[in-house]
């Protein structure tokens, strides 16, 4: 499984389209808009194909001024993955 954060800028008068848009997009979840309409997003898919994929359909969207990779993590099998407890 890859997951992958972005940060999505729309233009200023498109913020709403733009997050519903991210919403009905397979895999991907908004996590928060900050008061200008930057938006924190997660990509999780099978494989990197997808990953680029989404990410690129993501840059396409109508209102989407840019969007950039922050962070990506492979995680081959997340079932076997150690959990830690605070």
């Amino acid at each position: 499984m890859n997951i992958s954060s972005i940060v999505v800028i729309p233009h200023p008068d498109r913020v709403a389209a733009v997050q519903e848009a991210l919403r009905k997009i397979d895999g991907v979840e908004v996590h928060g808009v900050s008061p200008e309409g930057k938006m924190v997003v997660t990509i999780e898919t099978a494989d990197d194909r997808a990953t680029t994929d989404t990410f690129e359909l993501i840059s396409r969207l109508d209102g989407v001024l840019s969007a950039s990779m922050v962070f990506h993590q492979l995680e081959t099998d997340p079932e076997t993955e150690i959990s830690v407890k605070a």
